[in-house]
C-alpha cells in the first residue's frame, strides 16, 4: 500500500475525522424500457400519470419515449437511496396498466429504427432543445444503440473532508482547486481498476439477435433469437461495432480538470466533415443541434464524469470551470437483471469502498501507453472477463487477471474496514467478501448467473429477461405504496405538468435563436 494512501487512512481514522465519511453523498439513475406483456417496445407516450418528463425530477425520459429513467435525491446512506428508488417504481408500477419495465441493460426486441418513438419534452425551447438533441443522436448512432440501458452511481466525499486533507499535505492552492485535482485523481485510478467493476458486477453477457439488425460483429449464436460471447461479463460495455468516428479522437485521458473541460469543449465546437454535409436542418427542420463532434458535452460516452449541479440555463462545463468538481458520475454499471432495481446494497457498499479507494490511493498522471492499456484491459474483461487465465496488462507487463483483481480488493479492504468504523457494523467489509467469493469462484458473477438461468429455463435472451420482468412487477405490484408515499407521488406528478404548461405559454424567444445563444454560451468560456 502507498505511503500516500496510509497517511491518508491514518488521519481519517482520528476520531475528529471518522464522523466525516458519514456524509458521503450517493444518487443513484436508472434508466429502464417500457415494454408490452409480449416483451416488445412499448409505443404509448410517456404516460401523463408519471408527470412531465421534462420537470419531473424524479421521473423522467433519457433517449426514448420508451426510456424511463428513474432518479433519486442524493442521501448520506446508500440504503435509503435505493429505499428511495424502490418507491419511484413502486409508484411507476401503479400507473403502467399492462405494461412492464424491462428488467435487464440490453433491449427487448426493437421494432424498425423510424418506429423507435423519440422522447418528446413538449413546445418550450428547453423541451425542443432536448428533442433536437435526441434527433442528432439518431442521425449520428441510430436509434437502436440509445436504447440500452443502464445505472447511473453518482458519489461525492463530503466537502468538509478535503481541507483536512489539503492541509496534512501542504497543498498550494485554492480549496477548490484541491477537491478537483482529488477527484480527477480519482478518475485516473477508476480509470485504471474499473475492469474489476465489469467482472464482478457486468451482467450483459447475451441480448437479442434483432439488436445488431444483420451488421457483422464477433458475437456467437445461442439459439435462434440470441446472441452471446461465452466469456463476456458485459456486451453493454463492448465495442459491439458501435464505434463513434467522431469521438474516437477525443480521449480526454484526466490529467487535470482544465485538459478534460478544454478537450469537450472544443469538440462541441470544432465542425466534422459528415456532420457538416448533412447540416443541421433538413426541409426545413432542425434534425442536430450543430454540425460539430459533440452536440453538447454529455453527448461524450464516458464510464465515469466529473460533474458539477447546473444552475437554471448553465452547461454541465460551464458548472465545472467557475466551481469545480462535486461529485462523480459512474456510467459503466449493468443493470443486474435479478434484482428488482437492478442494484442492492452490497453493490452500493462495495462501490463506496471501491471509490474510496480510487480517492485516497496514489494516482500519478497518465502517460499514453498506460491511458491505451486501460482501455483494453476493460475491453478484454467486458468481452471475456469469465475466460480461464485471461491475463491484463499491467506496467507493460501481462498479469493474471484473477491474481491482480484479489490483489486489489486486498488493498481496499482497508478502506472497507474505515466505512465500518465511521458507520458502525460490517456491512463494506461483507460486501467486500461477497466479492471476493466471485473472483474464487466465476459462477456467482451476474454474467455467469444470466447463461445459468438461460440454460435451466431453455430460454432465449428475451424470454428470460420477460420472464425477469414479470417476477418484478408481480415485487413491486404486490406491496403498494403507503397512501402518504402515494400521494406525494400523485403531486409532485401534478405540479410537474403545471410547471411545463407554464413554461409553454410564458416563454419568450424563437427556438433558432436559442438555439445560438445555447451554442454561444460554451464559446465564451476560456480557461
Amino acid at each position: 500500500m502507498s505511503q500516500l494512501l496510509n497517511r491518508r487512512l491514518a488521519l481519517l481514522s482520528e476520531r475528529t475525522n471518522l464522523t466525516l465519511l458519514e456524509q458521503c453523498l450517493h444518487g443513484i439513475e436508472r434508466e429502464c424500457l417500457r415494454v408490452t406483456a409480449d416483451a416488445r417496445l412499448a409505443q404509448t407516450p410517456h404516460p401523463e400519470e408519471l408527470g412531465s418528463a421534462l420537470t419531473n425530477d424524479q421521473i423522467t425520459t433519457d433517449y426514448s419515449e420508451s426510456l424511463l429513467e428513474f432518479i433519486t435525491p442524493a442521501l448520506p446512506d446508500p440504503a435509503e437511496t435505493l429505499a428511495s428508488l424502490d418507491k419511484i417504481h413502486r409508484f411507476a408500477y401503479s400507473k403502467l396498466g399492462n405494461e412492464f419495465l424491462w428488467s435487464p441493460s440490453m433491449p427487448c426486441p426493437l421494432p424498425a429504427e423510424e418506429d423507435i418513438p423519440i422522447a418528446y419534452y413538449g413546445t418550450s425551447n428547453i423541451g425542443q432543445l432536448k428533442y433536437v438533441y435526441r434527433k442528432g443522436l439518431a442521425l449520428r448512432y441510430g436509434k437502436t444503440m440509445q436504447c440500452i440501458a443502464g445505472i447511473h452511481y453518482n458519489f461525492s466525499l463530503p466537502e468538509a473532508l478535503w481541507p483536512v486533507l489539503m492541509q496534512a499535505e501542504g497543498f498550494v492552492g485554492t480549496e477548490r482547486d484541491y477537491q478537483s485535482n482529488a477527484y480527477i485523481a480519482l478518475i485516473r485510478n477508476f480509470r485504471r481498476y474499473s475492469w474489476l467493476l465489469m467482472y464482478l458486477f457486468g451482467a450483459s453477457p447475451a441480448l437479442d439477435a434483432g439488436f445488431l439488425r444483420g451488421r457483422s460483429h464477433q458475437l456467437e449464436q445461442l439459439d435462434a433469437d440470441t446472441l452471446y460471447l461465452p466469456y463476456a461479463t458485459s456486451l453493454r460495455m463492448s465495442d459491439l461495432g458501435y464505434q463513434s468516428n467522431a469521438q474516437a479522437g477525443l480521449t480526454p485521458c484526466y490529467n487535470d480538470l482544465d485538459s478534460y473541460t478544454d478537450s469537450l469543449r472544443k469538440a462541441v465546437a470544432t465542425p466534422y466533415a459528415p456532420y457538416v454535409e448533412i447540416g443541421t436542418h433538413k426541409d426545413g427542420e432542425w434534425v442536430q443541434l450543430n454540425t460539430n463532434i459533440l452536440q453538447i458535452e454529455n453527448e461524450y460516452y464516458s464510464n465515469i464524469r466529473p460533474k458539477r449541479v447546473t444552475y437554471t440555463g448553465e452547461r454541465p462545463i460551464q458548472a465545472l470551470v467557475s466551481r469545480g468538481v462535486q461529485y462523480v458520475e459512474v456510467r459503466l454499471l449493468d443493470i443486474n437483471p435479478f434484482l428488482p432495481v437492478g442494484i442492492d446494497l452490497p453493490e452500493a457498499r462495495f462501490l463506496d469502498a471501491f471509490l474510496l479507494y480510487c480517492a485516497l490511493q496514489e494516482s500519478p498522471q497518465f502517460d499514453s501507453p498506460e491511458c491505451g492499456s486501460c482501455t483494453s484491459n476493460f475491453l478484454s474483461v467486458v468481452k471475456e472477463g469469465r475466460r480461464p487465465g485471461l491475463q491484463l496488462q499491467r506496467d507493460g507487463a501481462a498479469v493474471d487477471m484473477k491474481e491482480w483483481a484479489a490483489e486489489l480488493l486486498e488493498k481496499i479492504a482497508p478502506l472497507a474496514a474505515l466505512l465500518d468504523q465511521s458507520h458502525g457494523g460490517d456491512t463494506h467489509s461483507k460486501a467486500l467478501d461477497d466479492q471476493l467469493a466471485k473472483i474464487r469462484d466465476v459462477s456467482l458473477t451476474p454474467s455467469a448467473k444470466v447463461l445459468a438461468s438461460m440454460a435451466e429455463h431453455k430460454e432465449s435472451f428475451a424470454q428470460f429477461s420477460m420472464r425477469q420482468s414479470q417476477a418484478h412487477a408481480e415485487f413491486f405490484r404486490s406491496e403498494p405504496l403507503s397512501p402518504e408515499d402515494q400521494a406525494a407521488f400523485e403531486e409532485k406528478a401534478r405540479k410537474s405538468l403545471l410547471e411545463q404548461a407554464q413554461t409553454e405559454q410564458t416563454e419568450e424567444g424563437d427556438f433558432d435563436l436559442f438555439v445560438a445563444s445555447y451554442q454561444a454560451s460554451i464559446l465564451a468560456i476560456s480557461n
